[in-house]
């Protein structure tokens, strides 16, 4: 039988630990973060770095922080980057499990000091399917009276146990900005990584591959044209926090996004839900 549990890190943060008969996941309250999902007799479809000290207030670095409402930097340079979502305690508002498949969602509610970064009335909620794959959904809803737009991303870490010998495809047709410049039209389908890498992804098509060493991560994404993929490299390895000097060799970024022009506008009463769909992909 499978089992939902709530534990306490050592460190004190709270999460959910999830076994079944189809995987193993664990997801924190704090940010609603999942930093494990391990289908059952595969490897581990997400990376976290063995730097992160999992302490209260920092979002840990690696599986999927939910950046919102605001990816990157905001236009006031004194506001959290990628918003306060990943830092904030989440609700845990059900728990569901039929045939082994577990389905968990979580609300965030936007604190009386957390209003001076987002006055608009509205729901925010973060439902995880977990079964032999992993599905994320973001979902945004107008409360209010007037409308209003925002950016946001699941910023997910994979291992991909080698980056010189990482391809990533499905990228034919985009285009992207890296560095604040472009946008550059993607040439060929693939993408290959020697350098640092930081390109944010738009008009993009709702399916990229990782090909690993270990096999083929499918990573799937409904309600978003946009995503970012992002390899520190060497030089910035050394700047981040959380981060070990070579851990650029044995990860990857590819975010399910709505970013740029690709960003959400919810008009009074309307939902958006922005969802990642990440599996194995099976060989033969």
């Amino acid at each position: 039988m499978g089992s939902v549990t709530v534990k306490k890190h050592p460190q004190g943060l709270e999460y959910v630990e999830v076994d079944t008969d189809l995987c193993q996941a664990r997801i924190f309250m704090q940010g609603a973060q999942i930093d494990r999902f391990q289908p059952k007799g595969q490897a581990p479809l997400l990376w976290v770095s063995s730097a992160d000290d999992y302490q209260p207030g920092n979002g840990i670095r690696g599986g999927i922080p939910v950046c919102w409402p605001w990816f990157g930097m905001h236009e006031n340079p004194q506001w959290p980057q990628h918003g306060f979502a990943r830092t904030r305690l989440w609700n845990l508002d059900s728990v569901q499990m039929q045939d082994q498949v577990v389905e968990l969602k979580f609300s965030l509610t936007v604190s009386d000091d957390d209003r001076q970064y987002w006055a608009h009335p509205s729901r925010v909620e973060l439902i995880f399917t977990l079964s032999d794959s992993l599905s994320v959904s973001l979902v945004n809803t107008n409360l209010g009276d007037t409308p209003f737009n925002l950016t946001q991303a699941l910023h997910t870490y994979f291992p991909i146990e080698d980056i010189h010998q990482l391809k990533a495809s499905g990228f034919s047709g985009a285009r992207y900005i890296e560095f604040g410049e472009g946008p550059f039209e993607q040439e060929g389908d693939e993408v290959q990584f020697d350098r640092e890498t930081d390109r944010v992804y738009t008009q993009l098509g709702d399916c990229q591959q990782l090909h690993t060493p270990q096999g083929i991560i499918e990573v799937r994404r409904d309600n978003s044209h946009s995503a970012v993929l992002w390899n520190p490299w060497i030089e910035k390895s050394k700047r981040l926090s959380r981060f070990n000097d070579q851990d650029y060799l044995t990860m990857v970024c590819l975010e399910a996004a709505n970013v740029l022009e690709d960003r959400v506008e919810l008009a009074p009463g309307e939902s958006h839900t922005l969802s990642t769909h990440i599996r194995w992909k099976p060989q033969g």
